[in-house]
């Protein structure tokens, strides 16, 4: 069993650079066999900088995880193209556009990870963000921020002054008035109880470490 896991083929190398879906830009550390349920299982050490943690995920579960290779030049200038682009209506309910934004975040891709940072950064230039929005915006901008930095290679701080430039160059909703996009019906849903956290129930992160 410990033969054959050993000769699995991994689809990242030790010393890559990842990202981690609602975790951040990490690095692979190490591979690594544990036991589990009388079987050998091969591992992703992987250490996440922004968070200051080292997780351990099932190489066969890394694809289902959403866990993928930092993407090329030209993906990353594409992301940066969108927030100059016209874009749909926000919608109104408050729950509705957290988890519209939650599970952009959850597929990971950096076009749907731009995607967030834009509609949220719009949102809250016309009204403040609720807290748990607020989070979501801060984490798909760190998360962004970080991956355009490994892929062009080129420091973080020149990557937010380039984002921050892009989202201001934005036109809004297909030219519509970004006060128009979004209506009174926020104040009432926000009201509200709030959705689940990043890691609700804690799913991603309890599922690679129990595998």
């Amino acid at each position: 069993m410990s033969a054959k896991s050993t000769a699995k083929k991994t689809t990242f190398k030790i010393d890559q650079r990842i990202v981690y879906p609602l975790q951040g830009v990490g690095q692979i550390q190490e591979l690594v066999e544990m036991p589990f349920k009388g079987e050998t299982i091969l591992y992703y050490v992987i250490y996440i900088p922004v968070s200051d943690m080292t997780v351990k995920v099932p190489v066969d579960r890394a694809e289902q995880l959403g866990i993928r290779a930092i993407v090329p030049r030209t993906e990353s200038e594409r992301a940066l193209e969108m927030f100059s682009e016209d874009f749909e209506p926000i919608p109104a309910d408050w729950k509705m556009r957290y988890q519209m934004n939650l599970d952009l975040l959850k597929q990971g891709s950096i076009l749907d990870i731009a995607s967030v940072v834009r509609t949220l950064y719009q949102r809250k230039k016309v009204k403040e963000l609720p807290i748990m929005e607020r989070k979501l915006y801060d984490s798909a901008l760190q998360l962004l921020v970080d991956e355009i930095s490994f892929s062009l290679g080129i420091s973080t701080d020149e990557v937010e002054e380039m984002v921050f430039s892009k989202l201001e160059a934005g036109s809004g909703s297909n030219g519509t008035p970004l006060e128009d996009i979004i209506s009174d019906e926020d104040e009432e849903a926000e009201a509200e109880a709030e959705p689940a956290t990043l890691n609700g129930g804690g799913e991603d992160e309890d599922e690679d470490e129990d595998d």
